[in-house]
């Protein structure tokens, strides 16, 4: 009686560890779900108010989904006097130029802290990483009084290559990680066939394509949305960035805020930030956990 029993005692502990494997995919997937909503709502939001009417963007209370489907505030925003246009490629080229400019610098740096090793390098380097903890607006006043000795405000260079000097820390630390997770048997065969230092370099880029597209993403998205010191160093309108140049269409008579226009401006920013992030976010994943294991 008592081993008839057993096989009837023992199948619900047989069946519990089975059971729990697929109770907790189950509990991620609704976590990551609602983390997913969570962060996907006020994008959803912001492009769903720029396709109400004027009108309905300006409703109190507001309403959540339009009632129907206006493009009347992106027709605003590019017929605007100010000139979107000429902001949109201001922008462009302020953050085409600040991602080549970082790139190649913090690859010369990466490689050669790497490869060249002085001493005291690693105290260099870890100061080096240090400048990521200084805010701009610390060193705001005496930049734009370099900057001005230099002819270079009121400027796009001078704003290009305030972003690069912000965005050089980082990248160098990225890249460098990516020169870690290559095997040193490698940099053996390359010296055995001749390869001098600048041959070596550019064997290697491929290997480095993860790390060299994650610093561009960073230094693009800086660049693109960079608001600050645009504001502080350009003076003529036609030389405006994106974000700054929607600052001075959003206010309406009386200081009121046009919704619609400025949702609209928003969106216009977004796009090619999200477009670029989708298709490159593979390199950008593995471009941020290149060289861990060392």
């Amino acid at each position: 009686m008592t081993a008839a029993a057993l096989p009837a005692t023992a199948a619900p502990a047989a069946r519990a560890p089975g059971r729990r494997r697929r109770v907790g995919p189950l509990v991620w997937g609704v976590v990551a779900t609602m983390v997913a909503l969570l962060f996907a709502s006020p994008l959803v939001a912001v492009l769903l108010g720029s396709l109400k009417s004027p009108a309905e963007a300006a409703q109190v209370p507001p309403t959540y989904v339009p009632r129907s489907v206006s493009l009347q505030s992106y027709a605003t925003l590019w017929a605007s006097s100010v000139g979107v246009g000429q902001s949109i490629l201001n922008s462009l080229v302020v953050a085409l130029a600040t991602v080549v400019l970082t790139v190649v610098l913090a690859l010369l740096a990466a490689y050669g802290f790497h490869r060249f090793p002085f001493p005291g390098s690693s105290v260099v380097f870890i100061v080096l990483l240090a400048a990521i903890m200084v805010p701009f607006q610390v060193l705001v006043t005496p930049m734009y009084v370099v900057l001005d000795a230099l002819h270079l405000t009121n400027s796009l260079v001078g704003l290009i290559l305030v972003v690069t000097t912000f965005q050089l820390p980082f990248a160098t630390f990225v890249i460098r990680n990516s020169f870690a997770a290559i095997p040193a048997e490698l940099y053996e065969a390359a010296a055995v066939d001749g390869a001098g230092m600048w041959s070596t370099l550019r064997m290697m880029l491929p290997l480095l394509r993860a790390g060299l597209i994650t610093a561009a993403l960073f230094a693009f998205f800086a660049a693109w949305n960079e608001f600050f010191a645009a504001l502080i160093l350009l003076a003529d309108q036609d030389k405006f960035t994106l974000p700054v140049i929607l600052t001075t269409l959003v206010s309406g008579a009386r200081g009121a805020v046009d919704w619609g226009l400025l949702q609209s401006g928003v969106v216009v920013t977004i796009v090619p930030c999200l477009v670029i992030f989708l298709v490159l976010q593979k390199y950008y994943v593995s471009g941020l956990v290149a060289g861990s294991g060392k």
